[in-house]
């Protein structure tokens, strides 16, 4: 069983015209404002303090960088379609995202969050179309389990498979407050690390 033991902050980035990477396989995370990418980032590190969790939907603006177990680099990029950002904002970040997406060597995978409570938005849908044309493996990551009734979470699941059109079974289910299916994600980016 895989278990992150050390996991570090790197540097933030905004510029890849020169991009050489740290030589190791990266994943990046990508997702609406709000998500809980950073929360992600903390509960698969358990370090509640690694990610900067902010009160403040679309703060990150820029392209984070966190060392896991010395053998990859998640990489959190800025969230997309918070409606209070400026159009010119958003498509600053855009183009980080773009850039980084199609400047990075050591890309192996990305994953995908949405928030288990809500439909995925139409930026959801294009970000794993981009994803799909440009040959990028994409994991979906629902986060929020424990904040949706028992009740209601085949629904929801559904829901987010029939809109991404994907299979239930490649949607990962997470909780960061509780750290439910915590194992398994971690396990799926070390398919992705080890090239299984």
């Amino acid at each position: 069983m895989k278990v992150i033991k050390s996991a570090t902050f790197l540097k933030s980035e905004v510029n890849f015209e020169n991009y050489k990477g740290f030589d190791l396989p990266e994943i990046v995370l990508l997702g609406r404002s709000n998500v809980g990418k950073s929360s992600f980032i903390n509960m698969l590190s358990n370090n509640n303090k690694l990610a900067k969790v902010s009160a403040t939907q679309g703060k990150t603006k820029l392209v984070n960088f966190f060392m896991m177990n010395n053998e990859f680099v998640l990489v959190d990029l800025p969230g997309y379609g918070y409606a209070e950002t400026s159009k010119v904002e958003q498509q600053r970040w855009g183009k980080i995202i773009d850039s980084y997406l199609s400047g990075s060597k050591n890309l192996r995978a990305g994953v995908l969050l949405v928030d288990v409570r809500h439909a995925p938005t139409k930026q959801d849908i294009q970000m794993l179309d981009y994803l799909t044309f440009n040959n990028i493996p994409v994991t979906i990551v629902a986060t929020k389990y424990d904040k949706i009734k028992k009740s209601e979470r085949m629904k929801k699941i559904n829901d987010i498979a029939q809109t991404l059109k994907v299979g239930i079974e490649n949607i990962y289910l997470i909780s960061s407050e509780t750290a439910f299916g915590k194992t398994a994600i971690i396990e799926r980016l070390y398919q992705f690390v080890d090239g299984e």
